[in-house]
């Protein structure tokens, strides 16, 4: 249950960062990483520590190659590994697909709504970004619902 806690507070902050300033502050994803490190230890022991390390690594590496291609920043890859220290490598992949989805969804909605703004190709606004922390706040809290 306090993961359920920690996952809303961190993916407001999160949220809250990413849409005010379009970067995601390193101390959101460093406290959802410690704070799933020192979960997964005392709930499970080493072998939770062990989980929360390769839910960290699951995290970070599967939106990575996004990453690489410039699809996606930094902070949202830290941001999925500080979740997955506290998910574990399981539940951050269900989590990750949950992302895509919202992330998807999201993409429409501002596909539509500049399409309605702005009728009509517009080629300077092509490279804008989308602000992915709520996409991915939104998997995660949709992967502890599913969860439970």
């Amino acid at each position: 249950m306090p993961t359920v806690y920690i996952a809303i507070i961190l993916g407001i902050a999160a949220i809250w960062d990413d849409l005010a300033r379009r970067r995601i502050s390193n101390w959101i994803p460093a406290i959802a990483f410690f704070s799933g490190m020192f979960l997964q230890f005392s709930l499970h022991g080493w072998r939770g520590g062990l989980a929360g390390l390769l839910g960290a690594l699951a995290g970070a590496s599967v939106f990575f190659l996004f990453y690489l291609l410039g699809g996606m920043g930094g902070g949202d890859i830290k941001l999925m590994a500080g979740f997955g220290a506290m998910l574990g490598a399981n539940r951050i992949l269900e989590a990750a697909l949950w992302t895509a989805g919202c992330g998807g969804i999201i993409a429409a909605g501002v596909i539509l709504v500049r399409a309605v703004r702005r009728p009509g190709p517009d080629l300077t606004r092509a490279h804008d970004s989308i602000p992915y922390a709520p996409a991915i706040t939104a998997g995660v809290w949709l992967s502890l619902i599913a969860g439970r």
